[in-house]
């Protein structure tokens, strides 16, 4: 019995050792594009991804039949979400493409365009109408191709506009 237990966890093993080999750098990429961090320097990133591949890893015999990279996704939005959610927009180092989104537009983003869920799975997994999902998708969007450009200053009284509108 020991040793049919032992063969059982190297085999377990082996699996998800060969899951990570190919599903790590994807999911790392989906991990540093929510935390909105520089793809060179992005160490809650990696440690959301280690948490949600623990977790994953936890479960491993338990998913039957399910997608262990639809495991793993979950797992690492749902960690995100209850982090980002909780403590607000990221501070400070906030350097990555997403980096002028909310959380929550980061986390829609992700899923639906870099990861291609369906609306109707990411309006499950986030409790949210699919209504509400498209909305929040269409706004990141349009705010990424058309970032909100800071307006001009006024020329200070004096300069050369003012000059010319005196003459």
């Amino acid at each position: 019995m020991g040793e049919r237990h032992v063969s059982r966890g190297t085999r377990r093993s082996r699996e998800f050792e060969a899951f990570v080999a190919g599903a790590a750098g994807r999911l790392l990429q989906s991990a540093t594009l929510l935390t909105a961090e520089a793809p060179d320097d992005n160490p809650r990133a990696c440690r959301l991804l280690t948490v949600a591949l623990a977790h994953t890893y936890a479960r491993w015999d338990g998913l039957r039949g399910e997608d262990p990279y639809d495991a793993a996704r979950q797992e690492l939005a749902a960690r995100y979400a209850h982090g980002a959610w909780c403590r607000g927009r990221v501070r400070g180092r906030a350097a990555g493409l997403l980096a002028p989104l909310t959380p929550q537009e980061r986390l829609v983003v992700v899923l639906r365009l870099y990861e291609g869920v369906g609306e109707e799975q990411v309006a499950a997994q986030l409790g949210l109408p699919t209504e509400r999902i498209r909305l929040i998708c269409d706004r990141a969007t349009a705010l990424l191709l058309h970032p909100r450009r800071p307006r001009p200053a006024a020329p200070a009284p004096g300069a050369a506009g003012a000059e010319v509108a005196a003459s």
